[in-house]
């Protein structure tokens, strides 16, 4: 059988095997920005039924530049949200957080440095010494890795604020991207494509996308942690694998701004580059995390200066839920 014919052969058996809920439990599932082809594995699981057949109820809360899902975590008010890299994790360590990443959505990170071409900025070292604009968050985050393996200094940092006009305005311009966003909107409105410096083939090793929750909900009821992840799975392969067109609706639905050509564009970035399913998850599944990928990412940043090497950086996450290759075709 081909790969969408042996998922809904396994998507039916898998749905065979879940007992009818009396009522489905609610979930507030926090993302960290807005409806976009990159959380379409959910979107997928919500528009399919998948979550309703897993006995959940799922409200997905937009992100966003205003919004800081992860105060609204901790807080309490959503149940599980997207946090965004591999330092909120090992944040939530440091800093004695009670909560936790339970699975890692996006096996490469998708930030990148974008330039125009013909400009000799076509590799991160020669980037080195000229003007980078970069948002607050990546000044505390993986600049500093880039100023440890690249010699970066704060002295080339410029405000970012979440627009492409100084891009537009200035070809000397560089700044923070999206893999699967900002090239696409440059090649239409330049007719040429950027210079693209995806931070994971620089040797990042970090997760991004990862799903986190509260120690409390992992040690109080560890079930519906994994129905929340397995739904989410079986969203994503069919996303991937399937048809995508249900959460292209629903995501456009969420937000009037996704064009169908940006939708495409990200739909076809996260496939070609692995970002969701590569690596690990080729024989692990769809959201595998290891010990060993933890451990080489906090000693890189452990390098740049950002964490003491006597941290328990493993209290930032658990392997309970992932791993099982659950989901895989077989």
């Amino acid at each position: 059988m081909q790969y969408p014919a042996r998922l809904a052969a396994l998507l039916a058996a898998m749905f065979a095997l879940i007992p009818c809920a009396q009522a489905a439990t609610p979930i507030t599932f926090g993302l960290d920005w807005v409806a976009e082809p990159e959380y379409g594995g959910y979107y997928q699981a919500l528009a399919t039924g998948i979550y309703k057949k897993y006995g959940l109820d799922v409200k997905i809360v937009e992100g966003g530049p205003e919004v800081n899902n992860a105060e609204l975590l901790i807080a309490g008010r959503l149940t599980f949200d997207i946090t965004s890299n591999a330092f909120l994790a090992l944040d939530f360590a440091q800093q004695d957080i009670p909560f936790v990443a339970v699975a890692a959505g996006f096996q490469k990170d998708p930030d990148a440095l974008i330039a125009h071409p013909g400009m000799g900025n076509d590799s991160f070292a020669a980037l080195k010494g000229k003007p980078i604009a970069v948002s607050s968050d990546t000044r505390a985050s993986w600049w500093n890795y880039l100023k440890a393996k690249y010699g970066y200094s704060d002295s080339q940092l410029r405000p970012y604020g979440f627009s492409l006009t100084p891009f537009f305005t200035n070809p000397h311009d560089i700044q923070e991207a999206y893999v699967t966003d900002e090239p696409y909107l440059v090649h239409k409105q330049t007719g040429k494509w950027p210079v693209v410096l995806m931070l994971s083939d620089s040797g990042f090793d970090g997760y991004a996308s990862l799903i986190a929750t509260s120690d409390e909900l992992v040690k109080t009821d560890p079930g519906l942690v994994q129905r929340f992840i397995d739904a989410s799975t079986l969203g994503w392969y069919s996303y991937l694998y399937g048809n995508p067109a249900p959460a292209f609706a629903a995501i456009e639905k969420a937000n009037p701004d996704m064009t169908p050509g940006l939708m495409r564009y990200g739909y076809a970035q996260i496939k070609q580059r692995g970002i969701v399913d590569s690596g690990d998850t080729k024989t692990l599944g769809i959201y595998a995390m290891t010990n060993a990928r933890w451990a080489a990412f906090f000693n890189q940043m452990v390098a740049a200066g950002l964490y003491d090497k006597s941290m328990d950086y493993r209290a930032g996450y658990t392997l309970q839920f992932v791993d099982h290759g659950f989901g895989l075709a077989k």
